[in-house]
Parts: structure tokens; sequence; C-alpha cells
């Protein structure tokens, strides 16, 4: 089936549905992906064993049930997204704290919004613009697929947003710099080729973290915003905004990257299920030559 076909036939038509009904559709997902298809499970039960080193079998199987299930959820809610109206999306996705942002545009500060794959941040981005008074700005890594690529854009930017290509992200710093932004950044990406590195221990492994929201927050000096995105129930999710840093330039380097990764640690320590295990996030390898953060040495 070809990409269109795929989108006009199924995914669109899909998209339209309540999602009551597409929470059937994800419960029928999860036993053809997790139980017959067995999609990505030893990438997922290896991350899992690495991560929580201490847990038994059942404990670790119990989270990855969980994690299947809520993994589902986010497939149709992401599907949904394609026409659901600006009212429900902001009836499932609330900002508890906007004055945090608010503030901080009252001020004349462009910010840098930081978070993880945690519950679903695709929804929470698409509807921030309606919250804050920041031009919104989310940085994606383009699909192959130039078809998918023009689609899912399009519905991410329908409430707002301004979508980045990661190819070009100091450009687009340039070319918003008459507006005041809020620049999101995925801060647990892979970065399998990139030379600006932060080495850090995450969930009990070596692991290097993408230093880009730093290095723009430090060489702009945008205060750093981290985005807590909670579950309340199925379908509905909270986001709360805390600040990080408010000046940047002043801080030692490493200081933004290595809070922002605790701070999205203990959410997974909290509640593991939420986090996105099927992503191949320890690609890049330890090497003798590489150097662990240190507080001490800044």
């Amino acid at each position: 089936m070809s990409s269109r076909l795929l989108y006009y036939l199924l995914l669109k038509p899909l998209s339209y549905l309540p999602l009551g009904i597409l929470y059937g559709v994800s419960d029928f997902m999860y036993v053809m992906l997790y139980k017959v298809f067995k999609y990505r499970q030893k990438v997922v039960r290896t991350n899992l064993v690495n991560s929580f080193p201490g847990k038994t079998n059942e404990e670790i199987a119990k989270i990855e049930q969980e994690f299947y299930s809520h993994f589902c959820d986010i497939i149709v809610e992401s599907v949904r997204l394609f026409s659901i109206g600006e009212s429900e999306l902001r009836q499932r996705n609330k900002l508890r704290n906007p004055e945090v942002l608010d503030e901080l545009y009252n001020e004349g500060k462009s910010v840098i919004l930081v978070g993880g794959h945690y519950n679903n941040w695709e929804t929470g981005a698409a509807i921030l613009s309606w919250y804050v008074k920041h031009h919104i700005v989310g940085i994606y890594t383009p699909l192959s697929n130039e078809f998918f690529n023009t689609e899912i854009l399009k519905s991410r930017e329908r409430f707002g947003m301004e979508m980045l290509s990661k190819k070009i992200v100091k450009a687009g710093f340039e070319n918003n710099k008459e507006k005041l932004t809020a620049t999101i950044f995925a801060t647990d990406q892979s970065p399998t080729h990139s030379k600006m590195v932060h080495w850090t221990k995450f969930l009990n492994q070596p692991t290097a973290v993408l230093f880009g929201s730093e290095l723009y927050a430090k060489e702009y000096n945008f205060p750093v915003v981290y985005i807590y995105v909670t579950k309340v129930k199925r379908g509905y999710y909270e986001m709360e905004a805390k600040l990080l840093e408010k000046n940047p330039a002043q801080t030692p380097e490493g200081y933004i990257t290595e809070t922002h990764t605790r701070w999205l640690e203990n959410q997974i320590l909290a509640n593991p299920h939420y986090w996105l295990w099927t992503h191949k996030r320890w690609k890049r390898k330890w090497k003798d030559d590489d150097k662990l953060y240190s507080p001490n040495k800044g």
C-alpha cells in the first residue's frame, strides 16, 4: 500500500473517530504488537534490564506490559491528532502554570523548553501555543518518506506551533530573532554521530546526551524551562513548567544538560512505563577516552 493510500484510506478516516473508540483499536494493537509480533521486544527488554538491574524478572515484565499498553495509546492519540479539534485537545492536554512562561515573556525573554519522550509529548507540544504568549517552535527529525513528513508537519502545526528541522536549527534561531520564541528540545535522543555530547550516568548506564539545548541556551542566554508531562488518566495529560535556569550564560559547562537529564531520570524512576523504551537510546557506546560529567570540573 502506497503512503497516500495508507493515509487517505486508513489513517485519516481513523483520525475522525472518537478516542473512546480508538482506545479499542489500541487494545487490539497491544495484543498484536506485544504478544503476536513482539515489536522491538528485545530492545525494550534489554533497555529495561540494563536500566533496572535490581528489579526481578516479574517486575521487569510488568513494566514492559504497562509500557506497551501506554505505547499503543500514544499511537492512536497521534493518529487522532490529524483531525482533533482545538477544544478537545485543550481539554486533554492542560498546562498547569502558564505564568512561569508568561513572566519570562513579559520580561522580553525567549526561552528554551526541554523534556523527554515521556507520556504524550506530541499532543502537549501541539497545543502549547494556546496556553502561552511565546511563539512555539518544535525541533523535529525529518522522515525519509516525504509524503508522511508533510502530513505529520501539517498536523503538528495546526494550532500555531512552527516545526523546525534539526538540520537548520541555527538558521531557525536567527530567522526568529525578532520574535519571542519558546523552542522545544527533546533531550533524550541518541546522539549517534554528533561530537557535541555530554556523557553522564543515566538509568545506571554511561549515556551520551545531546548538548544542543544547552549550547543554544548559553549562546543566546535564553532561560531554560523543563516541561513535566503527567498522565492524569487515559487520554488526559497535564503539563507543568519548571524554571531550570534563568541565566544560562553564567552557568558552568554541563550544568544545564546534567540537570534536565536528572529531572527526566527522576520521572522515569517514578513511573517507568511512560517513557519510550522502544527507542534505541544507547546506540552511542562508551569509549575509554570519554569522560563522565563531574560537577567539580564543571
